[in-house]
Protein backbone atom coordinates (compact mmCIF):
# COMPACT_ATOMS: atom_id res chain seq x y z
CA UNK A 1 0.00 0.00 0.00
CA UNK A 2 2.79 2.49 0.91
CA UNK A 3 4.58 1.67 -2.17
CA UNK A 4 1.32 2.20 -4.60
CA UNK A 5 0.86 5.47 -2.91
CA UNK A 6 4.15 6.66 -3.43
CA UNK A 7 4.23 6.01 -6.61
CA UNK A 8 1.24 7.64 -7.23
CA UNK A 9 2.14 10.77 -5.78
CA UNK A 10 5.55 10.60 -7.62
CA UNK A 11 3.93 10.52 -10.89
CA UNK A 12 1.51 12.90 -10.17
CA UNK A 13 4.33 15.49 -9.23
CA UNK A 14 5.97 14.64 -12.26
CA UNK A 15 2.80 15.14 -14.18
CA UNK A 16 2.07 18.18 -12.93
CA UNK A 17 5.67 19.28 -12.95
CA UNK A 18 5.32 18.54 -17.00
CA UNK A 19 2.04 20.28 -17.95
CA UNK A 20 2.99 23.56 -16.00
CA UNK A 21 6.38 22.84 -18.49
CA UNK A 22 4.23 22.79 -21.22
CA UNK A 23 1.89 25.47 -19.94
CA UNK A 24 4.63 27.53 -20.49
CA UNK A 25 4.55 29.95 -23.28
CA UNK A 26 8.01 30.31 -24.58
CA UNK A 27 10.88 27.78 -26.12
CA UNK A 28 14.64 28.54 -24.76
CA UNK A 29 14.78 31.20 -27.00
CA UNK A 30 13.11 34.56 -27.73
CA UNK A 31 15.07 37.61 -29.02
CA UNK A 32 14.14 41.06 -30.31
CA UNK A 33 16.05 43.82 -32.59
CA UNK A 34 15.62 47.37 -31.60
CA UNK A 35 15.39 49.90 -33.77
CA UNK A 36 15.66 53.81 -33.74
CA UNK A 37 14.59 55.90 -36.60
CA UNK A 38 14.94 52.49 -38.47
CA UNK A 39 18.15 51.87 -37.66
CA UNK A 40 19.41 48.58 -35.89
CA UNK A 41 20.89 49.92 -32.99
CA UNK A 42 20.97 46.48 -30.51
CA UNK A 43 19.47 43.04 -29.09
CA UNK A 44 17.33 42.06 -26.55
CA UNK A 45 17.65 38.76 -25.80
CA UNK A 46 15.49 36.60 -23.49
CA UNK A 47 16.82 32.78 -22.89
CA UNK A 48 14.97 30.17 -20.36
CA UNK A 49 15.42 27.09 -19.17
CA UNK A 50 13.24 24.55 -17.03
CA UNK A 51 14.70 22.47 -14.46
CA UNK A 52 13.58 20.83 -11.23
CA UNK A 53 10.19 22.31 -11.25
CA UNK A 54 11.63 25.85 -11.58
CA UNK A 55 12.20 28.56 -14.31
CA UNK A 56 14.74 30.13 -15.21
CA UNK A 57 15.24 33.44 -17.53
CA UNK A 58 18.19 35.09 -18.53
CA UNK A 59 17.88 38.28 -20.50
CA UNK A 60 20.71 40.13 -22.14
CA UNK A 61 20.01 43.50 -23.72
CA UNK A 62 22.60 45.93 -25.46
CA UNK A 63 22.09 48.94 -27.18
CA UNK A 64 24.52 51.42 -29.25
CA UNK A 65 23.03 54.37 -30.75
CA UNK A 66 25.95 56.07 -33.23
CA UNK A 67 26.55 59.32 -35.36
CA UNK A 68 29.59 59.30 -38.37
CA UNK A 69 30.99 56.18 -36.70
CA UNK A 70 30.98 57.97 -33.15
CA UNK A 71 29.61 55.88 -30.26
CA UNK A 72 27.21 58.90 -28.76
CA UNK A 73 25.08 56.29 -26.24
CA UNK A 74 25.29 52.88 -25.21
CA UNK A 75 23.29 50.76 -22.54
CA UNK A 76 23.95 46.96 -21.17
CA UNK A 77 21.59 45.10 -19.06
CA UNK A 78 21.63 41.32 -17.95
CA UNK A 79 18.85 40.03 -15.54
CA UNK A 80 18.71 36.42 -14.17
CA UNK A 81 15.51 34.80 -12.45
CA UNK A 82 14.11 32.18 -10.80
CA UNK A 83 10.30 31.73 -10.85
CA UNK A 84 8.11 28.38 -9.15
CA UNK A 85 4.63 28.75 -11.95
CA UNK A 86 4.08 32.72 -11.25
CA UNK A 87 5.89 32.65 -8.11
CA UNK A 88 8.85 35.25 -8.22
CA UNK A 89 11.90 33.82 -6.41
CA UNK A 90 15.07 35.52 -6.98
CA UNK A 91 16.77 37.75 -9.37
CA UNK A 92 20.28 39.66 -9.70
CA UNK A 93 20.75 42.15 -12.18
CA UNK A 94 23.50 44.44 -13.49
CA UNK A 95 23.10 47.60 -15.97
CA UNK A 96 25.90 50.18 -17.53
CA UNK A 97 23.49 53.08 -18.61
CA UNK A 98 25.97 54.90 -20.57
CA UNK A 99 28.92 54.99 -18.04
CA UNK A 100 26.61 54.52 -15.19
CA UNK A 101 26.81 51.34 -13.17
CA UNK A 102 23.29 49.53 -11.39
CA UNK A 103 22.77 46.50 -9.52
CA UNK A 104 20.42 44.79 -8.20
CA UNK A 105 19.68 41.40 -5.73
CA UNK A 106 16.18 40.63 -4.70
CA UNK A 107 14.85 37.55 -2.76
CA UNK A 108 11.16 36.58 -2.38
CA UNK A 109 9.80 35.59 0.84
CA UNK A 110 6.78 35.35 2.61
CA UNK A 111 6.41 38.24 4.03
CA UNK A 112 8.05 40.62 2.01
CA UNK A 113 11.11 40.78 -1.67
CA UNK A 114 14.22 41.82 0.43
CA UNK A 115 16.20 44.00 -2.16
CA UNK A 116 19.83 44.99 -2.03
CA UNK A 117 20.79 47.80 -4.72
CA UNK A 118 23.82 49.85 -5.71
CA UNK A 119 22.69 53.29 -5.82
CA UNK A 120 24.94 55.19 -8.39
CA UNK A 121 26.97 58.77 -6.95
CA UNK A 122 24.99 61.90 -8.29
CA UNK A 123 27.18 63.97 -10.88
CA UNK A 124 28.55 66.63 -9.53
CA UNK A 125 28.05 70.21 -11.40
CA UNK A 126 29.03 70.27 -14.82
CA UNK A 127 28.21 66.55 -15.64
CA UNK A 128 32.02 65.89 -13.83
CA UNK A 129 32.06 62.32 -12.68
CA UNK A 130 31.72 62.44 -9.01
CA UNK A 131 34.46 61.11 -6.88
CA UNK A 132 31.66 59.77 -4.24
CA UNK A 133 31.16 55.93 -4.24
CA UNK A 134 28.12 54.34 -4.95
CA UNK A 135 26.06 53.47 -2.11
CA UNK A 136 24.21 50.01 -1.00
CA UNK A 137 21.05 50.18 -0.31
CA UNK A 138 18.91 47.57 1.33
CA UNK A 139 15.08 47.25 1.04
CA UNK A 140 12.21 45.64 2.06
CA UNK A 141 9.35 45.48 -0.97
CA UNK A 142 5.89 43.99 -0.70
CA UNK A 143 5.73 40.31 -0.66
CA UNK A 144 3.18 40.20 -4.15
CA UNK A 145 5.11 42.64 -6.23
CA UNK A 146 6.59 41.58 -9.69
CA UNK A 147 9.87 42.33 -11.84
CA UNK A 148 9.64 44.92 -14.30
CA UNK A 149 11.18 42.56 -16.90
CA UNK A 150 8.79 42.43 -20.10
CA UNK A 151 8.33 38.81 -20.92
CA UNK A 152 5.90 38.33 -18.63
CA UNK A 153 2.38 38.75 -19.17
CA UNK A 154 1.15 38.94 -15.27
CA UNK A 155 2.87 42.57 -15.31
CA UNK A 156 -0.24 44.07 -16.89
CA UNK A 157 -1.97 43.00 -13.82
CA UNK A 158 0.02 44.98 -11.40
CA UNK A 159 0.08 48.32 -10.04
CA UNK A 160 3.34 48.44 -9.03
CA UNK A 161 6.93 46.54 -10.39
CA UNK A 162 9.66 46.28 -8.89
CA UNK A 163 12.30 48.03 -11.63
CA UNK A 164 15.24 45.40 -12.05
CA UNK A 165 17.56 48.30 -13.13
CA UNK A 166 17.21 50.70 -10.00
CA UNK A 167 16.29 48.22 -7.79
CA UNK A 168 13.17 50.63 -6.25
CA UNK A 169 9.32 50.64 -6.90
CA UNK A 170 8.00 51.37 -10.28
CA UNK A 171 4.33 52.63 -9.85
CA UNK A 172 2.52 52.34 -13.04
CA UNK A 173 -1.20 52.17 -14.16
CA UNK A 174 -1.75 49.85 -17.24
CA UNK A 175 -4.39 50.34 -20.33
CA UNK A 176 -5.74 48.14 -22.31
CA UNK A 177 -6.23 49.29 -26.16
CA UNK A 178 -6.99 46.26 -27.80
CA UNK A 179 -5.74 43.51 -30.70
CA UNK A 180 -3.66 44.83 -33.32
CA UNK A 181 -1.26 43.61 -36.07
CA UNK A 182 2.00 43.26 -34.98
CA UNK A 183 4.89 42.39 -37.33
CA UNK A 184 7.27 40.04 -36.89
CA UNK A 185 10.36 39.29 -39.25
CA UNK A 186 8.80 36.33 -41.12
CA UNK A 187 4.82 36.86 -40.22
CA UNK A 188 2.05 39.16 -39.11
CA UNK A 189 0.26 37.84 -35.77
CA UNK A 190 -2.92 39.34 -33.71
CA UNK A 191 -1.48 40.63 -30.47
CA UNK A 192 -3.32 42.53 -27.28
CA UNK A 193 -1.65 46.09 -26.88
CA UNK A 194 -0.99 47.41 -23.14
CA UNK A 195 -0.05 50.83 -22.67
CA UNK A 196 1.78 51.34 -19.43
CA UNK A 197 2.00 55.53 -17.80
CA UNK A 198 3.31 56.42 -14.74
CA UNK A 199 6.95 55.77 -13.67
CA UNK A 200 6.82 53.48 -16.63
CA UNK A 201 5.97 54.63 -20.15
CA UNK A 202 5.67 52.50 -22.85
CA UNK A 203 3.49 50.35 -24.90
CA UNK A 204 3.43 46.58 -24.99
CA UNK A 205 2.09 43.55 -26.81
CA UNK A 206 1.27 40.06 -25.61
CA UNK A 207 -0.08 37.24 -28.48
CA UNK A 208 -3.05 34.97 -27.84
CA UNK A 209 -0.35 32.74 -26.48
CA UNK A 210 0.71 35.06 -23.52
CA UNK A 211 4.27 35.65 -25.41
CA UNK A 212 5.43 39.08 -25.23
CA UNK A 213 5.58 40.20 -29.00
CA UNK A 214 6.43 43.72 -29.87
CA UNK A 215 7.41 46.70 -27.74
CA UNK A 216 7.74 50.37 -28.56
CA UNK A 217 8.09 53.53 -26.04
CA UNK A 218 10.29 57.00 -26.17
CA UNK A 219 13.80 57.78 -26.03
CA UNK A 220 15.03 60.48 -24.14
CA UNK A 221 15.40 62.41 -26.68
CA UNK A 222 12.05 61.78 -28.26
CA UNK A 223 13.02 59.30 -30.77
CA UNK A 224 11.17 55.93 -30.87
CA UNK A 225 12.46 52.69 -29.93
CA UNK A 226 10.16 49.82 -31.52
CA UNK A 227 11.16 46.18 -30.73
CA UNK A 228 10.80 43.24 -34.05
CA UNK A 229 10.84 39.75 -32.76
CA UNK A 230 13.13 37.61 -34.74
CA UNK A 231 10.76 34.85 -35.86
Amino acid sequence: MRRRFFLTTMLSTGAARAAAALDFPYGSSHIFAVYRKGELIGHHALRFRHEDGKQYVATSLDLAVKALGVTLFRYNYRCHEVWEGSTFLRLESEANDNGTKYAVKAEHSASAVAVDRLEPAASSPGGQESVQPATEVRDKLPAGILPSTHWNRLQVEQSALLNTQYGTISKIKVSVVGQEAVKTVTHTLTATRYDYTGDLRFSQWFDDRNRWVKASFPAPDGSIIDYILQE
